[in-house]
């Protein structure tokens, strides 16, 4: 090959799609003319607001804490990404490590620039938050809610834009139904996303509560916190009639199967080989999943 051939030769793209590729739209950061095309710039810290609206809301302390000694020791490695706010700029990712510069010392910090709407933001910040695993399940579920609400997604393209199953994300939507009490035990991270699900199958909202309540106070496993439930929603007057039969073990391990694959409350009847599947849907984004994960 000539050099001529090798100067032609095209340069080959960056390995990984990063959140450019899975927001469309978001345009490249600004570059400091005065440095060559770098796509961060250094900003006050004090210049830096975060997002009172964004998916993230809590933050472990002893987490923090070890952030603040990385960065006293290496600086900030990767820049913090926000979008303009008129002479400031607001956050749409990276506020443990604008919390931890703060800590440290730090009065400026690497940035890029995002020229985007305020849900473009949140959707780029729920992104960020996924692909880091930084959200507790309940703030992810209402990230996603706000985002079927706000951007009028169905199920399907919000699955299409954040890069999760559609079934994850109905069965993680359906975690909203838990009575607030159980929503701010999985917030404060006292109830796993595992122990949530279980408690969904509860039934009614005193028995979820009284359950999430037994569960931190007994430090319930998973499994056991499933047993707990099913034995009270199998008691419950408005899930069980008289007469009605006892599931057997082998029927309520098919029932927490097929739970678990279709994202969905399921129901057996069943008398001598004959009887009645009853699968119950809370919304038509929810059935097309449901649809979706039988038919395909």
């Amino acid at each position: 090959m000539t050099t001529a051939e090798k100067s032609r030769k095209p340069t080959r793209p960056a390995l990984g799609r990063g959140l450019d590729a899975l927001i469309p739209g978001a345009k490249t950061a600004e570059r400091r003319p005065d440095t060559g095309p770098r796509e961060y710039m250094m900003c006050p810290v004090a210049r830096i607001h975060p997002d009172a609206d964004q998916p993230r809301r809590s933050f472990d302390k002893e987490s923090l804490d070890e952030m603040v000694v990385s960065i006293r020791e290496q600086g900030i490695i990767q820049p913090l990404i926000v979008r303009r706010t008129g002479e400031d700029y607001e956050l749409i990712a990276g506020e443990r490590r604008w919390r931890a510069a703060q800590l440290a010392g730090l009065k400026e910090v690497p940035i890029v620039i995002k020229d985007v709407t305020e849900l473009q933001a949140f959707e780029m910040a729920l992104v960020e938050n996924i692909q880091r695993e930084d959200l507790n399940p309940i703030e992810e579920a209402e990230a996603m809610q706000r985002l079927l609400k706000e951007h009028h997604y169905t199920q399907a393209q919000l699955s299409d834009r954040i890069g999760r199953d559609r079934s994850t994300i109905s069965n993680s939507i359906r975690l909203l139904s838990l009575p607030q009490d159980v929503r701010r035990m999985v917030l404060d991270r006292e109830l796993t996303e595992g122990h949530a699900r279980a408690i969904l199958m509860a039934g009614s909202e005193p028995a979820m509560v009284a359950l999430a309540r037994l569960a931190v106070r007994k430090q319930f496993s998973v499994r056991a916190t499933e047993s707990h439930a099913r034995q009270l929603a199998e008691g419950s007057p408005t899930k069980k009639k008289a007469g009605t039969k006892v599931l057997s073990p082998q029927v309520r391990s098919l029932i927490e199967r097929l739970q678990k694959t279709l994202g969905a409350r399921v129901e057996i009847a069943d008398r001598r080989g004959k009887g009645r599947l009853s699968i119950t849907y809370t919304s038509y984004e929810e059935l097309d999943s449901i649809l979706d994960r039988i038919l395909r």
